[in-house]
């Protein structure tokens, strides 16, 4: 076997192994908590951070996410109470994102489902 396709028979693993993570993530989340996997790591992000709120553009570099599926997110999840977008009175076009109380909630149950899959598929 040449090493191009060692390197494609690993990244075909790879992402097979993320797909089926992500999915079930996603499908767990969303019966289990009423969030995506997205909105998951969204509020996953928030909650970790020790300061009252994140800049979206800083969010959106953390995160995997386009700054335009970021921004549908946290729409999603402001809908729901889980966040609350201001305007940085500094520099109007800056947003900032905040976790809520309901939000803090919602992760931390959510979180326990999050590391028992992860645990599910990654421990060795």
């Amino acid at each position: 076997m040449s090493q191009r396709d060692e390197l494609v028979d690993q990244w075909r693993s790879l992402t097979l192994s993320y797909n089926q993570i992500a999915c079930k993530l996603d499908r767990t989340l969303d019966e289990s908590h009423g969030i995506s996997m997205s909105e998951f790591e969204t509020l996953d992000r928030l909650a970790a951070e020790d300061c009252d709120s994140l800049r979206m553009l800083d969010l959106a570099a953390a995160m995997y996410l386009s700054q335009s599926a970021l921004s549908r997110t946290v729409a999603r999840l402001e809908r729901a109470g889980l966040v609350e977008r201001a305007l940085c009175a500094a520099d109007r076009r800056g947003v900032f994102v905040k976790i809520t109380a309901e939000g803090r909630t919602r992760h931390r149950a959510a979180r326990e489902t999050h590391l028992a899959i992860l645990k599910e598929h990654l421990s060795t």
